[in-house]
């Protein structure tokens, strides 16, 4: 969680959650959130390693499955072109606000995204971690 707050105000200047929150409270208040986040670690085939539970039901996955997910497989193969740009944006400037596009869920149905927030994790030394994004708007398709 702190990997995940630090970084998004790193980047954006606004935070996450509430400041006054932290420690386990910042944990149940992220996880049960009413929008959703999500990150992957810095693998050559990055894996999710992170989605609180609005994400979990966003793409009808338990937590073991969707932590076992390669990123890449959260978005149809013909549109993995443009999510492939986007993290490459991303990677180049530290975070965009204004990402839209189509996901799918683990059972096949499509969602649209609009306006995400994806961002680079640091750790504590600065040093990549991953990418998380945040997903506050989405339609079924």
């Amino acid at each position: 969680m702190r990997i995940l707050g630090n970084s998004y105000r790193h980047w954006t200047g606004r935070h996450l959650l509430d400041p006054a929150v932290d420690g386990e409270e910042a944990v149940t208040a992220l996880n049960q959130a009413p929008y959703a986040v999500v990150s992957h670690g810095t693998e050559a085939d990055p894996i999710f390693n992170y989605a609180n539970c609005t994400a979990l039901q966003l793409f009808e996955m338990t937590w073991a499955d969707f932590t076992a997910l390669p990123s890449r497989l959260s978005a149809e193969p013909l549109v993995q072109e443009e999510r492939d740009r986007l993290l490459l944006r991303v990677s180049t400037q530290g975070y965009i606000d204004d990402y839209s596009g189509v996901r799918i869920s683990s059972t096949g149905k499509r969602f649209l995204i609009r306006n995400a927030t994806v961002w680079n994790l640091l750790d504590e030394m600065g040093q990549p971690y991953g990418q998380a994004a945040l997903l506050r708007e989405w339609q079924k398709i």
